[in-house]
């Protein structure tokens, strides 16, 4: 079940891409990705169904394995032909679930432990920051590129869905600009 590129490359294990997202390393790590998928999924869903009308629950499971999926394609171009390289979790579809939160509410406080509280927009950027330079250092066992990429989904797939929301999303900040 688990994330090999390898395997998926020489024996067509496709089924790995989905498979490797529903499994963890630990409790601890199954229990971070549904803490932030229970709080950022509710209002996602939420924003999904007045914006997506009837088509809410289609365009939120596309999210979700949307980005399960896209979050580890460049790991699967990187790695592929790597025997020992080996992923799991559901950072990655996670990732696009807070990231279309950011979407729609660029200026909502989101919390680091409880510690450290930035507005969506800040935080957004700095965790992509923190992706980056974490998947060139490595040498940690996470998938930081999973995380970026997810992350990247998640944003650009809603505004696919619905442009309009762009300007939206922009509007909200100028209005903060504006407010400062």
């Amino acid at each position: 079940m688990i994330f090999n590129p390898y395997l998926i490359h020489t024996d067509r294990q496709w089924y790995r891409f989905i498979s490797s997202g529903l499994i963890h390393a630990d409790w601890i790590h199954l229990l971070v990705n549904m803490y932030v998928l229970y709080f950022f999924g509710n209002s996602v869903e939420i924003f999904y169904r007045e914006v997506f009308r009837e088509k809410s629950t289609q365009y939120f499971l596309l999210l979700y394995f949307g980005g399960m999926i896209m979050s580890v394609l460049p790991t699967f171009g990187k790695h592929k032909n790597d025997p020992g390289y080996n992923a799991l979790g559901a950072s990655g579809a996670v990732s696009s679930i807070v990231f279309a939160f950011i979407l729609f509410a660029p200026l909502q406080k989101l919390c680091l432990y409880g510690l450290l509280c930035l507005p969506g927009i800040i935080f957004g950027i700095a965790y992509l920051i923190y992706c980056y330079y974490a998947s060139k250092k490595g040498g940690d066992n996470i998938n930081h590129d999973a995380h970026f990429w997810g992350a990247l989904f998640g944003f650009f797939l809603t505004i696919v869905l619905k442009p309009s929301l762009l300007y939206a999303f922009f509007d909200q900040l100028i209005y903060f600009r504006h407010a400062i």
